[in-house]
């Protein structure tokens, strides 16, 4: 069956029995319909959440193959859960233009999923509709100001940076002229549109700790200049509190369930090779304050979603993970090692020797946070004995964990071996983990840190517009930001191409765009789309309904 076949003949659970099994009681929550439900804030406990073991599941470089990160994330909720650990697995809401696009969801796969499947994957509980139109207010707000007469602020708007957002794949909005039509229309100038997952303000909400942070820092964007060379930000413009009233309930967790009838929290959905790549601070406080364990993840490998996870989520939310397990499939491995991709399913040793130091370098990077890692091996019915001997060898001279993970098929059951090996580190562990480096370091400083311990890169070129960023950012005083490198995240390295663990390469850093509302800053290194195309055969093709309202073709 395909996911959307086995997620439709799971029996859902009405969610005030999630509710309760997780620790609230049902008049507590604020239900969406029969199996969706918010969870106010108040409810989260900074003590118990010191309490709670944080665990990260991580993953090699991607591939066109795949990895399954979120699907094992699940899976390993569902395991520990039947060990009898109150477990709870907290991830990133799925954005519409991947589902519509070639990616497709994010509620996992198999019986190791989300549910309800269709409802996450399109419009949930408007989370990111009400993300989309608070950007965009700002951005109305912005024009506006332009063109007023009386309340103008002497905007520039060749400094203006701030663009509009839409939750789908348009390459045709990528770059766009508005005020067209006259004087009545505003003030022509180039501007575009970004996908919402790479709005600014979903970074935000998913970095703020509560409702007035959240209010402090959308008074926090940094707008651009007047005329005469001040800076602007949001809050100049009185543009904070209309955006917040749009998000009061946005900023609050969204309570599911597994198909095993566990509770799931999905909050926020920032991408990992633009943004922070994990879910809200709020989500994984209030899963950590009811749970012995939280399960969340981070997107694409861990040089990119891992490493801001901890270097500025966890920083800046003063949380610890456990342990980090390390998603691996032995088919990605083999595609590190130079195999075609039409030939991943057939043994091939020769290849997975050669993709074999990607995962010894992703690794090497968990161990430099002090963290311990546990390999999960994806399991996928092609893999040969052979070939997980190898992976098993591999764990062995490196000296850690590694375990089978047959999540798709069998669900929690599938996850045990794993689960068991997860609480034995996390109960051992008795240390915090170490950040990369601290926010105090320069600029540049920063940025060569993550490029060669993390990358492995040699060294760090900036091209002539990132030199001028970095005197923009000493200019408005936010040297001490943390550092969110925009990066392929097909490669180690900014080239894409470089598959495996690339040496002797350089990373160049094109330009550097501030994010002082979310609080870092974001050096841009390679192409990286904001705003993707629909590929020629977009998934959507395939997505129906029928006159029951049963939808078909989500996968």
């Amino acid at each position: 069956m395909t996911d959307i076949d086995i997620a439709r003949k799971a029996a859902l659970r009405p969610i005030a029995q999630i509710a309760e099994k997780l620790g609230l009681p049902e008049d507590s929550i604020e239900p969406y319909g029969r199996y969706k439900a918010k969870i106010p804030l108040k409810f989260i406990d900074a003590t118990k959440v010191a309490q709670s073991n944080l665990i990260l599941v991580s993953a090699i470089s991607p591939t066109p193959a795949g990895e399954g990160k979120t699907t094992l994330s699940i899976g390993l909720t569902e395991g520990l859960n039947r060990l009898g650990k109150k477990a709870t697995v907290v991830l990133r809401e799925p954005s519409l233009g991947p589902v519509f696009g070639i990616k497709g969801g994010a509620t996992g796969g198999g019986y190791s999923q989300v549910l309800p499947m269709e409802d996450i994957n399109l419009h949930f509980t408007g989370d990111f509709a009400a993300i989309e139109k608070a950007h965009n207010l700002l951005s109305a707000i912005i024009d506006n100001n332009i063109q007023s007469k009386t309340t103008s602020l002497n905007l520039d708007p060749r400094t203006i940076s701030w663009k509009r957002v839409i939750d789908m794949n348009d390459r045709s909005l990528r770059q766009v002229i508005v005020g067209l039509g006259g004087t009545g229309s505003g003030i022509p100038r180039e501007t575009g549109f970004d996908i919402t997952a790479a709005s600014e303000i979903m970074a935000i909400l998913c970095l703020a700790n509560d409702l007035m942070d959240l209010k402090k820092r959308l008074g926090n964007i940094f707008i651009g200049y007047t005329f005469d060379k001040t800076p602007i930000y949001a809050r100049d413009l009185k543009a904070e509190g209309a955006k917040t009233a749009l998000l009061k309930d946005a900023i609050q967790p969204n309570l599911v369930q597994t198909i095993e009838g566990n509770p799931a929290i999905i909050h926020g959905g920032p991408f990992a090779n633009i943004a922070q790549g994990t879910n809200s601070v709020i989500a994984t406080r209030m899963g950590m304050t009811f749970s012995d364990y939280t399960i969340t993840e981070a997107g694409f490998g861990f040089d990119l979603g891992a490493e801001k996870f901890f270097d500025i989520k966890c920083q800046s939310a003063g949380l610890s993970p456990k342990a980090v397990v390390l998603t691996t499939t032995i088919r990605a491995l083999k595609y590190h090692g130079g195999a075609k991709l039409d030939e991943l399913t057939i043994e091939n040793l020769e290849a997975l020797e050669k993709g074999i130091p990607n995962l010894e370098k992703h690794i090497e990077n968990i161990k430099q946070f002090n963290v311990k890692p546990i390999i999960a091996i994806n399991r996928f019915v092609s893999d040969s004995d052979a070939e997980i001997e190898l992976i098993w060898e591999t764990a062995k001279r490196l000296g850690i964990q590694v375990a089978l993970a047959d999540v798709w098929a069998k669900g929690g059951e599938g996850a045990l071996e794993l689960a068991k090996k997860v609480v034995e580190i996390a109960e051992a562990c008795n240390q915090q983990f170490k950040p990369m480096y601290p926010w105090e370091m320069s600029v540049k400083d920063k940025i060569k840190t993550i490029a060669t311990k993390i990358y492995g890169a040699e060294h760090v070129d900036y091209a002539s517009q990132a030199l001028r960023d970095l005197r923009t950012i000493h200019d408005l005083g936010l040297n001490e930001l943390p550092i969110c490198i925009a990066k392929t995240q097909k490669s180690l390295s900014d080239n894409p191409k470089l598959l495996g663990r690339p040496k002797n390469f350089i990373i160049t850093v094109r330009n550097i765009e501030i994010a002082a509302g979310a609080g870092f800053l974001i050096p841009i290194t390679g192409n990286i789309m904001r705003m993707p195309g629909l590929p020629p055969k977009p998934a959507s093709e395939h997505i129906d309904i029928d006159e029951q309202g049963n939808i078909t073709g989500l996968f």
